[in-house]
């Protein structure tokens, strides 16, 4: 008996080190799961050489080959519904077909093909098609109680194992299941926490716009490429007036609008950024000339004119407007240097009175 509760610990020490070595072989080789049908093909590949790792060293026990098969195979069939158990049992099916015996059939039948069933009947539909879950563990022990009290009672009746040897199996495959849950919702609560920093780092939180860290990142991208180009730096008039005569709350919501302005008047191959304060900018990808960037600016100069914002009327001009600088490049000039162009011909659009748009224009040497 202490040889088989032995066999059982490994067995479970096993499942839990595969498990933790495939969560981490996923993060170095950069496998990002989000190819439906690869995936699916790879996570059952896993589970596969899992399950055969463990079967391939069984305890034997009175024509049995006594293991915890149906550990991993209950997991996936709960975390991924049954065409992920299906198609990770396939080859454990056929091994333990090939390994034959008195109890072939009903090793499969109790190990193989019933945790496909309770997994899958347990499993959570809202899960599906979603890369990173967090696994329901009340709900998963639950199901593998169910699971383990339906094989025990049928092992009992059926097979020549021992109440204390069945017991015993029911111990670890429990342990075995619950840590391979925790494992991977400790991954997947990582990966959380890691895109929502990623994400919010490159973010404005306030318009919801990308930062000038991000989007600087991405347009040297394209002038590394030589791509014509137009930057265009955005300032809201007397924004200031705006937040001290109705507060920041709705100065933030003017904001918040002339964002989505921005996204809706501008192209999918254009990039919308905020720059800061009231000050967005904006990258024009591929302009013809400076004069269609000039006829694209103008045109959400207009939007954002055309826009009732609450409380306009008290704005000096009595409405809400911008004005606007547009630098371009035919893909020679680095982008600080066009960012600062369109500072200077923003600022020469707010001398000139504001609400319109300025093409920098060099000085004549």
């Amino acid at each position: 008996m202490d040889a088989l509760l032995f066999f059982f610990l490994e067995n479970m020490a096993l499942i839990i080190a595969l498990m933790y070595l495939g969560l981490r072989a996923k993060e170095a080789l950069l496998i990002d799961l989000t190819n439906p049908i690869r995936d699916m093909w790879m996570i059952a590949l896993f589970v596969s050489f899992l399950t055969f790792s463990i079967m391939y060293n069984a305890f034997p026990f009175e024509g049995m080959r006594l293991d915890l098969r149906e550990v991993p195979i209950y997991f996936i069939s709960f975390a991924g519904g049954w065409q992920f158990g299906i198609l990770s049992a396939i080859f454990p099916i056929a091994y333990r077909g090939y390994m034959g015996g008195p109890t072939v059939m009903l090793g499969i039948i109790q190990a193989i093909i019933l945790p496909i069933i309770i997994g899958s009947l347990f499993h959570d539909r809202k899960t599906i098609g979603k890369p990173i879950i967090l696994l329901n563990l009340r709900r998963m022990m639950l199901g593998f109680f169910v699971f383990e009290t339906i094989k025990s009672v049928w092992m009992l009746v059926t097979t020549p194992a021992t109440p204390l040897i069945i017991l015993a199996m029911f111990l670890f495959a429990t342990i075995a299941v619950l840590s391979m849950a925790l494992i991977l919702n400790g991954e997947n609560r990582n990966l959380i926490l890691r895109k929502e920093l990623e994400f919010y780092s490159n973010q404005d939180p306030m318009t919801h716009l990308p930062n000038i860290r991000f989007f600087k990142n991405n347009i040297n991208r394209l002038v590394a490429q030589k791509e014509p180009l137009a930057i265009v730096m955005l300032d809201v008039d007397y924004f200031k007036v705006y937040n001290d005569t109705h507060g920041h709350q709705k100065g933030d919501a003017v904001l918040r609008s002339i964002a989505q302005i921005m996204k809706d008047s501008t192209r999918k191959t254009d990039f919308v950024a905020r720059y800061g304060g009231e000050e967005f900018i904006i990258c024009l990808a591929d302009p013809e000339n400076a004069h269609e960037a000039l006829r694209m600016a103008e045109s959400v100069r207009q939007n954002i004119e055309d826009f009732h914002f609450e409380g306009e009327a008290l704005q000096p001009e009595g409405k809400l407007t911008v004005s606007m600088g547009i630098s371009f490049s035919d893909g020679h000039k680095p982008l600080d240097h066009l960012i600062e162009e369109a500072d200077n011909a923003l600022y020469q659009s707010k001398r000139q009175g504001r609400n319109r748009v300025t093409i920098f224009q060099a000085a004549a040497s």
